[in-house]
């Protein structure tokens, strides 16, 4: 005979089976959430996936009824935060705003990764997308434009080094994609969180840089950085003099990543609804939106979850192989 004790991961596993009565299940949704909710942040701060989770954190919390609390957990290229919260109880009591890179560049970059985003996430909603620019510092290197900068990069192979937030992330693989497309070497150096990188940047540590207009913008201003172009369809609205990958003559070059929040598998549903209509409501406030139009990271608005889930399948599927093709792998 079964013992009829179950845990309550295991009632929550049921529930999301659907094998719970839809009132029990709307009385677990009701009751939800009666303790302060962690969002972990897979980066470390100062970088875009901070910025944008601090933004949201308050507006959830007054439309959720408990303190959103931002937890940074960088490492790995952003697969260890991630993968704590796959492994995590699916109580509703901790989610995660991973990226691309903590999914479908993940898959094809990690060969042991210990988690699978498809399997052991619950997508819940998409928050915002991010184009990728290409950025060289001032420090010690003259580039007039980036035909020039691929002549030096080619002419000297491994003297030059590019800074990113961790092994697998999309500054890495944006630059490492943007060194083979050109056919140049040079040296990855990881740091731990885009605040160093920048650091770097700005000293003339690493050379150059993959990461999203608003954060190069200031440095752009003041002379300390030169922004070469935008690995995006089109310009961007924050940076309009500089001219797309296609028009330096890099045509299907593209980077870029986007923001979503995911749950442990196996989420109750209402649960994963409620939370859902929470960050859509979020990002429909006008100062939030407002906020993400200035730091040229859209949002992404009108995904169900099961739409945004959909989204995260269809990445993998396309990213996995050009990460393969590319070479770069991560043990």
């Amino acid at each position: 005979m079964p013992n009829l004790t179950a845990t309550r991961r295991g009632l929550v596993g049921i529930a999301a089976a659907g094998l719970i009565p839809p009132a029990a299940a709307r009385a677990q949704a009701a009751a939800w959430p009666s303790r302060p909710i962690r969002l972990v942040v897979p980066f470390g701060t100062g970088g875009g996936t901070d910025i944008t989770a601090r933004l949201l954190a308050p507006k959830l919390s007054a439309l959720l009824g408990q303190t959103v609390i931002v937890e940074n957990r960088p490492g790995a290229g952003s697969t260890l935060g991630t993968d704590q919260v796959a492994k995590s109880a699916p109580n509703g009591d901790v989610f995660v705003l991973a990226t691309l890179s903590s999914t479908g560049v993940a898959v094809g970059l990690y060969p042991n990764l210990p988690y699978d985003p498809v399997r052991d996430l619950t997508a819940i909603a998409p928050v915002n997308f991010i184009p990728i620019c290409h950025s060289v510092t001032t420090r010690g290197l003259r580039v007039r434009d980036t035909a020039d900068w691929i002549a030096q990069l080619k002419a000297n192979p491994n003297r030059f080094s590019y800074g990113s937030s961790g092994v697998g992330s999309t500054g890495h693989l944006a630059s490492a994609s943007f060194l083979q497309r050109v056919g140049a070497q040079a040296v990855h150096v990881p740091y731990r969180g885009a605040g160093q990188v920048f650091a770097a940047l700005l000293a003339g540590e690493v050379q150059f840089n993959s990461d999203i207009p608003s954060l190069m913008l200031p440095f752009n201003r003041d002379g300390q950085v030169k922004t070469l172009f935008v690995a995006t369809d089109e310009r961007s609205g924050l940076m309009p003099d500089v001219p797309t990958a296609a028009e330096v003559g890099l045509p299907g070059y593209k980077a870029y990543s986007w923001y979503g929040i995911f749950g442990p598998a196996g989420l109750p549903r209402p649960i994963v609804e409620r939370m859902a209509a929470a960050i859509e409501e979020a990002l429909g406030d006008p100062t939030i939106r407002q906020r993400l139009d200035e730091m040229g990271t859209p949002a992404m608005r009108g995904y169900t979850p099961d739409r945004f889930a959909q989204y995260v399948r269809d990445e993998v599927a396309f990213w996995v192989p050009i990460v393969r093709a590319s070479g770069a792998t991560v043990d």
